[in-house]
């Protein structure tokens, strides 16, 4: 997808990030999604509420419950709207981590 948008001479956009975070979560690729979601700060890109839940829920399908939780406290500290789906995905990477 990125290389695509690069041979084309364009910038990848917040809802490009979004597409592929979501794809690398459903692939159960957690740190692709957080790689994706550093290069999008990076490129001085403002992730949203479905930016972070992406990385959340990546982190969550892969057990990574500190990631997740760091991600949230980041969500709170820029101020991004949280929703079910994020605390959803939080509460369930704890859950996990008990187990």
């Amino acid at each position: 997808l990125f290389s695509a948008v690069a041979q084309r001479k364009l910038e990848p956009n917040t809802i490009c990030f979004s597409a592929a975070m979501s794809s690398c979560e459903k692939a159960g690729k957690w740190e692709k999604a957080l790689q994706l979601f550093s290069m999008m700060v990076k490129s001085k890109l403002e992730p949203g509420t479905i930016s972070f839940n992406n990385s959340i829920s990546a982190c969550e399908k892969g057990g990574e419950w500190k990631k997740a939780l760091q991600l949230f406290s980041e969500m709170g500290r820029s101020k991004v709207q949280s929703t079910t789906a994020t605390f959803g995905a939080v509460t369930s990477s704890c859950e996990k981590a008990s187990e």
